[in-house]
């Protein structure tokens, strides 16, 4: 089964989505179930991960009451409001909803680079890991240092990163993203997630090449029994189509064996996430 582990829907309010700024009216729309089955068939994908892009409860439920209506959400990563005393009580409110799988803070949206190192943050990760959820990373590279400090304080909590943290792709710069990355990637409870490159390339001009030392750096640090494949769509519509978005990473890994696509097609995403 070929599950796409990161992609976004919205009813879509200014108010709610400021962060859509000029060049992204291609976003300043509606994104529904039925958009993503469409583009998903083109390529013969199965299903997907509904990850939050709002920070409130009722995105989290909202997501989940998509996923039940829709099949082809395999899961829904949501947030809870990990900072407060009531983490654990919200938690609760999902955890035995099946197509809850993980949580996620925009972190990187934070003006404290150390904001994961907040006593009350690392409680509600502890919260998390009691109620056996996933935490998605997302990070900008110079978020990376500290994010090694908290995945070494929870070595039973399975964190997986987003957008393979997003470096510095559109300058062509590698370091010191790429000696952070493999550094994360010594904890065996991370997994990373091939998507979201294409929007920190160049978005008219970017060719697979300019992608390519990325994926391979993070190839080399996760092997492919953790990584998996995901679109960021519709995000990724400002720099090319869900088609053309997806099969940079299928191409990419027709050099492994068939056994290590389908890792990275759909059977990592399945086993962390608990689809």
């Amino acid at each position: 089964m070929k599950i796409d582990s990161h992609q976004h829907f919205w009813n879509y309010n200014p108010r709610e989505y400021t962060w859509m700024k000029d060049g992204m009216e291609i976003l300043q729309r509606d994104f529904t179930p039925q958009d993503l089955a469409t583009a998903q068939a083109e390529i013969g994908f199965d299903g997907s991960v509904a990850v939050q892009a709002r920070m409130t409860l009722d995105e989290t439920r909202w997501l989940l009451e998509l996923a039940a209506q829709h099949e082809t959400i395999r899961g829904v990563v949501g947030y809870v409001d990990l900072l407060s005393p009531q983490a654990g009580d919200q938690l609760d409110e999902f955890k035995d909803n099946p197509k809850c799988v993980g949580m996620r803070h925009v972190v990187h949206d934070e003006p404290d680079d150390h904001f994961m190192l907040r006593a009350d943050f690392l409680n509600g990760l502890e919260e998390l890991s009691r109620r056996d959820l996933a935490y998605d990373l997302l990070l900008f590279e110079k978020h990376l240092a500290v994010a090694i400090e908290v995945v070494s304080r929870f070595p039973n909590l399975r964190f997986v990163v987003d957008h393979i943290s997003k470096p510095l792709i559109r300058e062509g710069v590698l370091a010191p993203w790429d000696d952070h990355i493999r550094d994360l990637a010594l904890f065996e409870n991370v997994t990373c997630k091939l998507s979201g490159m294409v929007t920190e390339a160049d978005w008219e001009r970017w060719t697979p090449d300019d992608l390519e030392p990325y994926m391979s750096v993070v190839l080399e640090a996760f092997g492919p029994d953790r990584l998996m494949i995901g679109s960021d769509w519709p995000v990724c519509l400002v720099a090319g189509s869900y088609g053309s978005v997806m099969s940079v990473v299928i191409d990419f890994i027709e050099r492994l064996s068939s056994d290590e696509q389908v890792r990275i097609l759909g059977s990592t995403c399945w086993d962390v996430y608990g689809l």
